[in-house]
């Protein structure tokens, strides 16, 4: 079960600034519905949960979601409220090159409150994903988010992805504390070297892991070093790295939402920690050698050949367009 908003995303027709680009595409963009589709697609039972608006960006997410597996039927529509939107250029969103527009204040999705959310569906998950971008919205989020992180009885393992954005945060300066008071009340936490140093101060793998000793798993994701693990077992970490794969890659955009994807399938499948790591790997993959935020997963029998790879093999693997395709050698280095 992931929660969050998904919008409407205007994709350029051509490089360039926006002011120059004459005309767009439609897509879909949301950090939980991403996950939700990667996981449908990967074979799981999905579902999303959230507010659109009573327009047709609305009917359009609702149906493109729901178009990948994914069980929509706990989002909800709000009359008075719009679908959020947003404009993207074709640059890299990795650089300072390219420009983001969002046009998200006052949406649907942003009304979400622990009184108008289907906490019984949440509660039926084995899993509710969330993440930090979901309590940057409103005040309103943030105190769902706050209930859904807090422990209480009947509520399901709760994986969080901090995506720190600053810009989202009306409050910069207190998004940092914010998100860290949600992190150390989940299960699951997934958060990348760089934002954990930029949002806390903090440096390295180990840092991270002393400031959020709570969590059961923290994955601490290191970019092209690949990810490493602090799982606890019997009140003691044990500490995995995996490094990350050779990719030659198309456009940055929705990586991390598939290594999470990849990891909580390998989690609802019960596999060790490194195959876990290795999936999500793998499913950023898929997503890194394609120019938007979802494709096609590989296939479960080819992923786990790969997982299950020695580390000399798995180090030689670089993965390019196409590579998940059934015809499609993989190559090695």
């Amino acid at each position: 079960m992931c929660l969050g908003e998904s919008m409407v995303t205007f994709l350029p027709s051509r490089p360039g600034r926006l002011a120059d680009v004459p005309s767009f595409g439609r897509g879909i963009g949301g950090a939980e519905s991403n996950v939700a589709c990667a996981l449908a697609a990967a074979g799981h039972r999905a579902a999303w949960v959230s507010r659109v608006g009573a327009d047709g960006f609305g009917d359009h997410l609702v149906e493109a979601v729901a178009g990948y597996g994914v069980d929509t039927s706990a989002v909800r529509r709000d009359p008075s409220r719009p679908t959020g939107i947003y404009f993207r250029t074709a640059t890299d969103r990795g650089t300072d090159v390219h420009e983001v527009a969002y046009y998200r204040a006052g949406s649907a999705a942003s009304a979400m409150s622990p009184d108008n959310v289907p906490y019984e569906a949440l509660f039926a998950a084995r899993v509710l994903h969330l993440s930090g971008i979901t309590a940057a919205l409103s005040a309103d989020c943030l105190a769902l988010l706050r209930d859904l992180t807090s422990p209480r009885p009947g509520r399901p393992p709760v994986s969080f992805d901090v995506n720190h954005r600053p810009g989202l945060w009306r409050d910069a300066a207190a998004g940092p504390g914010v998100l860290l008071e949600l992190a150390r009340g989940c299960d699951l936490v997934f958060v990348g070297e760089d934002e954990a140093e930029e949002a806390w101060g903090v440096k390295g793998a180990g840092a991270i892991r002393a400031a959020l000793p709570e969590p059961a798993f923290l994955v601490v994701k290191r970019g092209a070093e690949g990810a490493t693990v602090f799982s606890r077992t019997g009140g003691a970490d044990t500490v995995t790295s995996v490094p990350a794969l050779s990719v030659d890659v198309v456009a940055p955009v929705g990586a991390g939402d598939a290594f999470a994807a990849g990891f909580l399938s390998a989690t609802l499948r019960g596999l060790g920690v490194r195959d876990r790591v290795r999936h999500g790997h793998l499913m950023a993959a898929a997503v890194l050698t394609v120019p938007g935020d979802l494709t096609a997963p590989p296939s479960r029998v080819r992923a786990d050949a790969l997982a299950a790879l020695d580390d000399g093999a798995w180090g030689r693997l670089r993965l390019g367009p196409g590579w998940t395709g059934e015809e499609q050698e993989v190559r090695t280095t």
